[in-house]
């Protein structure tokens, strides 16, 4: 057993023998009064305060190791929103979007302690969560992902993040120099804008790690509407017609692998193509947190399992109980409707 106290020693030593002493003497001024119900109450405080300064020696028993992290990364994702990312051929007919997000906690829960931004693209590049270090936020921001509205889309680029992701790696870099900066494109490399799609360019050691990761089948899938009048995918909606054809099918989306090794030459990290089921470990090949997350000095640290909360939960319900006995001494004293002021 240890003890690793909340305030120095020199502060709660002085603090316990004065809390000692202060009980003492209420115990003995009780006992003299000759009610056991007074005595009774002085008891039960009395376990309530030492249970809460034991608590704040913060008690536990060594045991195990665990790495000193630094945690000193950014990480921005930069997903595809456009139709595409719903087509319904991942795992067993669901949306990539379901992939996309998925993959995203998975990297964020490998990379716990740092910092995310959240950049999306569609016919236009925004920035949905700037760099924060709260995963919850993260996670908010990436449930409620949906593709862009099926009216407003007039094609996209697969390229269409990159002058802003360019901005916020520089800004990321001026700011924090020391930072290493993670990119992870989440797509399929469906290139549906006219134009040929321009390309990444980014000033030199700007991305130190991360990948390219691709969603979708080679048969492709269908995609369904987004009307705007409900969370992304209507229940009712129907599914994007091929208009271009003439022959009023479904349309299909099929990833294009060959887009998306492109970028990842461009970004200077792996391409990854990603199914249902497959393990975290490819994604983070460029991306270990032990080289972006352990203390300069390489070294562990002794682990410890704390038993403090034991404490404190008695400390509660103890608390419990005085609570509901002042409530019903407020009761007693309070006047009754008919009484006179």
């Amino acid at each position: 057993m240890t003890l690793q106290p909340i305030l120095p020693w020199w502060v709660m030593a002085p603090l316990i023998a004065a809390t000692g002493l202060f009980l003492v003497w209420r115990l003995v001024q009780a006992s003299r009064v000759r009610s056991a119900g007074t005595r009774r109450d002085w008891l039960f405080r009395s376990a309530l305060v030492l249970l809460l300064l034991a608590a704040a020696l913060r008690p536990g028993v060594p045991g195990g190791s665990s790495q000193a992290a630094a945690a000193d990364v950014n990480v921005f994702f930069v997903v595809d929103t456009s139709s595409s990312i719903v087509a319904e051929d991942y795992g067993d007919g669901s949306p990539r979007l379901d992939g996309v997000r998925q993959d995203i906690m998975a990297i964020a829960g490998e990379l716990a302690g740092a910092r995310f931004s959240l950049l999306t693209f569609d016919s236009n590049a925004i920035v949905r969560m700037p760099l924060t270090t709260d995963a919850t936020a993260l996670d908010t921001s990436v449930s409620v992902l949906q593709p862009q509205v099926t009216a407003f889309s007039k094609g996209s680029s697969v390229t269409a993040a990159g002058t802003l992701l360019a901005e916020r790696l520089r800004a990321a870099r001026d700011s924090h120099p020391e930072r290493p900066r993670l990119v992870y494109y989440l797509g399929d490399g469906e290139q549906t804008s006219a134009k040929a799609p321009a390309a990444i360019r980014l000033d030199g050691g700007l991305v130190d790690g991360g990948a390219v990761l691709g969603y979708g089948t080679a048969a492709g899938g269908r995609m369904k509407e987004n009307t705007g009048q409900g969370s992304g995918q209507d229940a009712g909606a129907g599914y994007i017609q091929d208009r271009s054809s003439g022959t009023g099918k479904d349309a299909l989306s099929v990833i294009d692998e060959g887009r998306l090794q492109g970028i990842a030459g461009q970004l200077g990290v792996p391409y990854v193509h990603r199914s249902a089921g497959d393990p975290v470990a490819p994604m983070m090949q460029a991306a270990d947190p032990g080289d972006f997350q352990r203390a300069p000095t390489d070294a562990d640290v002794a682990g410890r399992t704390e038993h403090y909360w034991l404490l404190a939960a008695g400390a509660f319900l103890l608390a419990l109980r005085e609570t509901f006995l002042v409530l019903r001494q407020y009761r007693q004293l309070r006047p009754g409707p008919g009484a006179r002021t």
